[in-house]
């Protein structure tokens, strides 16, 4: 049995690693937020002026195309992500890809939900991806850029062909504004705020290409639309949505936050320097990684891992060898052990993921807080270790 080793001397400065919602921006105050037009109507020139800012500022450092739209939606990213299956699909055959939580609740609302039967299903388990070489572009395509709950994401675009005939829908929350999206093969992107910038939640993005247009425009869905997902209005575009103009009520107070947020992606240098900070966030955990015999990735090929929600797995030979709920029993007494000790707050696996730790790396955490965190996660490995194997 090793011996516990000391505490460290060094905490992070900033103990906030959760997945959603993720760390505010460094510097961050709410005192950046005094100009929200609070108690003013959205649709009054100051709301409608912010909301205008909100989204050419995300084409500005996304570097989104000028000719897809890009409107903010109610209900997150989830929201944006049905707004537009429930809109698009039924049109033709569609492929659901799945290799995490969320990618599989794509293909419950798709199967169970909008049941169509031309649904081709291809999965994974947690740590891989399905094989995307098997993918079938006459069909319209739903998938994760990047796998929230299993720190897996695709490496590239390279996988998807310039001349599909479908669509491709792409659920983009935890990958946007920290790794580089290849807008020319994807047809829809969504994203939430509270991810890699740090935002406040309720709020998704909804981004369209000119093919995705064309689709609302020319095809009507078998079944009813609830007013918060309709993107057409006598078999066109309501354009008003992409100019500020929301389907429902937002919060100007949520809105000054993104604005706060997305001015200062820009200040650093916009989407380069954003990757650049998740990158090295990543590389740091990878070098502790590396030196470990305790700790692993979840995800299996290196070109898969996420550089924002990185998970880990405990692969030390003597608790390997214990029965599953010991060995998720070690993982939960870490998370606790580090947030009793507030140096690192929710930070396990999501609940339908294997038993481990989900670390945020993305753009709004500094490489000094992750240094720091890892040696406290060795601290808190040995004396969970410990006394678990001294209580068996």
């Amino acid at each position: 049995m090793s011996t516990p080793i000391a505490r460290p001397d060094v905490r992070p400065a900033n103990p906030n690693f959760s997945s959603g919602p993720c760390s505010k921006r460094p510097g961050w105050s709410l005192a950046g937020l005094s100009d929200a037009p609070l108690g003013r109507s959205h649709r009054a020139k100051p709301g409608k002026a912010k909301l205008a800012e909100a989204i050419e500022l995300t084409r500005k450092v996304l570097q989104v195309p000028g000719d897809y739209r890009i409107g903010i939606v109610p209900a997150s990213d989830t929201g944006a992500v049905e707004m537009a299956m429930w809109s698009l699909l039924g049109a033709r055959g569609v492929d659901m890809l799945a290799w995490e939580s969320f990618g599989s609740g794509w293909v419950t609302d798709v199967v169970k939900q909008l049941k169509l039967e031309n649904a081709r299903v291809l999965e994974a388990p947690y740590g891989a991806l399905p094989d995307l070489t098997s993918v079938n572009f006459d069909n319209d395509v739903v998938f994760t850029w990047n796998g929230t709950t299993s720190g897996v994401r695709v490496p590239n675009a390279d996988w998807i062909p310039s001349d599909r005939g479908g669509l491709t829908i792409c659920d983009a929350t935890s990958a946007a504004f920290a790794q580089h999206l290849d807008f020319a093969k994807l047809d829809v992107v969504t994203f939430s705020w509270q991810k890699v910038l740090g935002g406040e939640g309720a709020h998704g993005v909804l981004i369209l290409s000119p093919r995705a247009v064309e689709r609302l425009e020319s095809y009507v869905p078998a079944w009813p639309l609830p007013k918060i997902f309709r993107l057409t209005k006598g078999g066109k575009l309501i354009e008003g949505i992409f100019r500020g103009e929301t389907i429902n009520t937002p919060s100007m107070l949520c809105v000054e936050d993104y604005l706060d947020a997305v001015k200062w992606a820009d200040s650093l240098g916009g989407l380069n320097a954003l990757t650049g900070r998740a990158d090295k966030n990543l590389q740091v955990l990878g070098d502790w990684v590396d030196a470990s015999s305790w700790v692993d990735f979840l995800a299996q090929d290196p070109a898969t891992r996420s550089n924002t929600s990185v998970c880990l797995k405990v692969v030390d030979p003597e608790i390997v060898k214990l029965p599953d709920d010991q060995q998720a029993a070690l993982s939960k007494a870490l998370v606790a052990a580090l947030d009793a000790e507030g140096i690192a707050y929710d930070i396990g696996a999501y609940r339908d993921a294997p038993s481990g730790l989900r670390v945020w790396t993305g753009a709004t955490i500094e490489s000094s807080d992750v240094k720091a965190l890892t040696a406290w996660l060795d601290w808190a490995f040995q004396t969970e270790k410990a006394r678990l194997l001294e209580a068996a």
